[in-house]
């Protein structure tokens, strides 16, 4: 029997197969780690540099991508860590940071994914009360709303995770530090502590998803009421990258904590975490930056620049 107190570390899920195997695993997940930190890099950049940009829409997209780059450098950079080196150690203390950030980005995206669509909403069923209901300052209080109910969150089930007494070994499932991971070494009932916790986050969940499906709803009406073919082209234009990012985002989450236990294998695991904690920061840039045409035009202006002033 041992406790948290006496537990230094962890073990992670190696990643199966020979060492060419895990050498390919390291490839690709720095292959996916840098196309990343260049696409959502060149999109704050992009924002910041453009002052036609300087809108509700892209300063939330902007903030979007910062959070990106923190969901991603999260896990991926220790994955690629223990790969390369053949190990499977994650510090105590890393191990408590690396939740903590992982829960704080994961909520906050899903927040401001939230915030995004009730911009669209507003941009598109209320143009005349844009400037009044999304000024700038209005527009800054959301987005710190955003990352400070997401810190809170994160550091909430942190703290409940890591104060229950662990007693069954120090192994964990998954190539990242993740709460049902740990759950399932804790040897005491206080564990349903952080369970009523994650049944509250569950609602919570479900009511954001209910105001992103109500405000695309009330988005799609309004759009196929436009007249002109280019006016639904361009609300589409701007509506679409973010629906799919949203999808993608839940739908690889629900995916991978509902799948059924029947189909579960350590292959499979890892596939389908990495769906949700790697590929979306990583695809998010290239589906802003194929449908935006703003963005793909601010873009083109800013890298020849960028070049001529080298």
């Amino acid at each position: 029997m041992s406790n948290s107190s006496s537990i230094t570390h962890f073990l992670l899920l190696p990643f199966p197969g020979t060492r060419q195997l895990q050498l390919l695993h390291f490839w690709l997940f720095l292959a996916i780690y840098l196309a990343a930190l260049l696409g959502n890099g060149l999109i704050i950049t992009t924002i910041a540099w453009d002052h036609h940009l300087h809108t509700p829409m892209y300063f939330f997209l902007l903030n979007l991508a910062l959070l990106d780059l923190g969901f991603i450098s999260t896990t991926v950079p220790k994955s690629i860590d223990n790969s390369l080196r053949d190990t499977r150690d994650i510090s105590y203390t890393r191990c408590a940071l690396q939740v903590f950030f992982f829960v704080f980005l994961v909520s906050a995206e899903y927040f401001l994914l939230t915030t995004m669509s009730y911009d669209r909403y507003v941009a598109i069923c209320r143009p005349l009360h844009y400037e009044t209901l999304l000024g700038s300052r209005v527009c800054v209080h959301m987005a710190a709303a955003v990352w400070a109910c997401g810190a809170l969150y994160g550091l909430l089930h942190t703290a409940n995770t890591f104060s229950l007494p662990i007693c069954q070994a120090n192994t964990l499932h998954q190539f990242f530090c993740e709460i049902p991971q740990i759950l399932k070494l804790s040897c005491s009932t206080s564990y349903l502590r952080e369970l009523w916790l994650i049944v509250a986050s569950v609602c919570l969940v479900f009511v954001c998803f209910v105001l992103i499906v109500v405000s695309y709803v009330q988005i799609f009406r309004a759009v196929l009421r436009i007249p002109s073919q280019q006016g639904r082209h361009k609300a589409f234009a701007t509506c679409l990258p973010h629906l799919a990012v949203v999808s993608l985002f839940v739908n690889t989450v629900i995916f991978a904590y509902l799948k059924p236990s029947s189909i579960s294998s350590p292959s499979l695991d890892v596939v389908v975490s990495s769906l949700y904690s790697v590929m979306p920061p990583a695809v998010n840039p290239l589906i802003y930056s194929l449908r935006n045409q703003e963005l793909k035009d601010a873009m083109r202006k800013m890298i020849p620049g960028c070049c001529q002033n080298q």
